[in-house]
């Protein structure tokens, strides 16, 4: 009865570090899942996804991947940002913007000019990419057989190339894509409110944006040209 003591002693001991390891595991998991939703949005199955360009800053690369369902941003994951405290807490900021507004038409977000710029720019390239698929789908195709695209100039500015891509279905302005653009913060905000102009002329009598005149002009520009070539 005496040697019975010591072994169920140890049995016991032997127990206490399992007991005690099962709540860390559940710790971690539960704070790798909190850390990833800040930056991995839930998607949809029926979802289509585009991935933007990767931008270039000096704090490191930034690209990231949209899911649409139909015409609408359901989504958007981080494919590549800095390593910085300051992208870490901007990101969620810069995505939830976008789920309300739609566009990349955001703010930048204070401490983090250099991801926002470059989250914006890859987004509309990201979106451009969307309406250009869209315009090519068998589904628009349907609804208009006369649907066409058609490139404007290049045009050249001191800040850099300008050059659009236009998509026409019959006479109507359904899309605007840009080919080249100035790599600069003030022409990625321009830009999608240069395209949002055109979408409501239908026409490149439209206004140049405040802080991006150079850009606007040669975005009128080059519009111009795919407007006249396409007749």
């Amino acid at each position: 009865m005496k040697r019975a003591i010591p072994v169920l002693v140890l049995s016991v001991a032997g127990l206490i570090p399992v007991w005690r390891y099962e709540p860390s595991t559940a710790a971690s998991s539960s704070s790798s899942s909190v850390a990833e939703s800040g930056t991995t949005p839930s998607t949809s199955a029926s979802g289509t996804t585009f991935t933007g360009t990767t931008v270039t800053t000096e704090k490191g690369d930034v690209q990231v991947r949209v899911t649409f369902e139909g015409d609408t941003i359901t989504a958007v994951k981080m494919l590549k940002q800095p390593n910085h405290p300051q992208t870490t807490a901007a990101v969620p900021k810069l995505i939830s913007q976008t789920l309300e507004a739609q566009s990349a038409d955001i703010d930048t977000v204070s401490g983090a000019t250099l991801t926002s710029d470059a989250y914006k720019e890859s987004l509309q390239a990201a979106i451009d990419e969307q309406a250009s698929s869209a315009s090519a789908s068998p589904s628009a195709a349907a609804s208009s057989s006369s649907s066409r695209t058609v490139s404007g100039s290049t045009v050249t500015t001191e800040k850099g190339d300008v050059q659009v891509r236009v998509t026409f279905e019959g006479d109507t302005i359904t899309a605007v894509k840009m080919l080249k653009q100035p790599n600069h913060p003030q022409t990625t905000a321009a830009v999608p409110k240069l395209i949002s102009q055109t979408l409501e002329a239908q026409s490149a009598d439209i206004d140049t944006v405040s802080g991006a005149t150079l850009t606007s002009d040669g975005y009128k520009e080059s519009l111009q040209a795919a407007i006249d070539a396409k007749g």
